[in-house]
């Protein structure tokens, strides 16, 4: 009997705890929802003001706002728009000599009346640095002596009191997001340009990789030269790593052309008698290709612009000296196994 009670007890405490959480959850997805359908051109001006910012965007704020605001920056950072985190109660004690005329000051409180944050207002006014307020009250102090506004007005935070930052923190958070990726994307951040700030982490490393560490060479090359037929071809594609691609090549092992399984397909479909024909009568000439010292990246994105899976790999005298595959890159970035 008491064992009973004891699992009834424990079933109504797991239940009640999902319970709270979900609704936690569930105010701070209606918080940024909100956000999303609020935002106005005000965003869209602070997007073109930090793309024609000559110096770097300083975030600053106290507290959990703070805590968000460093996040926010390290963001921004690393996704190609140069940034640091100012806490606004050392700016006050000397730090301000960081700031300078050509940066924008993204400045981070809910109430906009936070002391500390305000201090910082009058010397950034004589300095001359723009400044874009994030807040939920577009009356406040902050938010008069700003030059643009960014509202994250909440409903209700997820604090059942109220009274901790909870879902003012997160939509505070995805907006900077927001301002992050719309950045990126209007710079054209590429993959290359994300590794060049990340060479420490695990996803800098793999993205770094070059076509040569991932390429298919020696008697995994399916090269074949000129003289060739189909069927010369379709052996070379099943007996050299089954890359689904036959290398064509001319005089000195020169890159010439190119047959997929794709235009297998076809050709079986247009002739006759396909596997008497001559390779150089059906390959694709002149195909795309990359060199071995290109980042494994870059290669990837050739071979998604131009919907293929493979690139033969040439030197710098134009000899086929291996192939990669769309699947090996995947591999290599992710690191699954073959």
């Amino acid at each position: 009997m008491i064992r009973e009670m004891k699992e009834l007890t424990e079933s109504r405490c797991v239940t009640g705890y999902l319970e709270q959480a979900k609704e936690v959850l569930r105010i701070e997805a209606e918080a940024v929802k909100t956000i999303a359908e609020e935002l106005d051109d005000s965003f869209a001006r602070a997007v073109e003001l930090i793309l024609n910012c000559s110096g770097r965007i300083v975030v600053t704020g106290m507290g959990k706002s703070g805590l968000i605001g460093r996040k926010i920056a390290a963001t921004l950072a690393s996704t190609g728009t140069p940034s640091f985190f100012l806490h606004p109660g050392e700016a006050v004690h000397g730090d301000l000599g960081m700031v300078t005329p050509s940066d924008i000051v993204i400045a981070i409180s809910s109430s906009g009346e936070v002391d500390e944050v305000l201090a910082i207002l009058p010397t950034l006014k004589i300095i001359g640095t723009p400044i874009i307020s994030i807040t939920g009250n577009r009356d406040s102090s902050l938010a008069q002596n700003s030059d643009l506004v960014l509202m994250v007005q909440v409903e209700k935070e997820a604090c059942p009191l109220g009274l901790a930052p909870t879902a003012s923190t997160t939509a505070t958070l995805a907006l900077g997001d927001a301002l992050a990726v719309v950045l990126l994307k209007t710079r054209n951040f590429t993959p290359e340009d994300f590794a060049l700030y990340h060479p420490g982490g695990s996803l800098g490393r793999k993205l770094l990789l070059t076509v040569d560490k991932l390429m298919h060479t020696g008697e995994m090359n399916p090269v074949i030269p000129l003289d060739k037929t189909v069927k010369d071809a379709v052996i070379v594609m099943t007996s050299h790593g089954n890359h689904g691609a036959a290398v064509i090549v001319g005089e000195r092992g020169r890159l010439a052309g190119i047959i997929t399984d794709g235009d297998l397909r076809r050709i079986l479909k247009n002739h006759d008698n396909p596997l008497t024909l001559p390779v150089e009568r059906v390959m694709t000439r002149n195909p795309r290709s990359i060199g071995p010292e290109k980042l494994a990246a870059e290669a990837m994105h050739v071979m998604e612009a131009k919907n293929i899976t493979v690139l033969p790999v040439i030197d710098t005298e134009g000899v086929a000296i291996g192939i990669i595959h769309l699947h090996d890159i995947i591999k290599g970035l992710t690191g699954m196994k073959p």
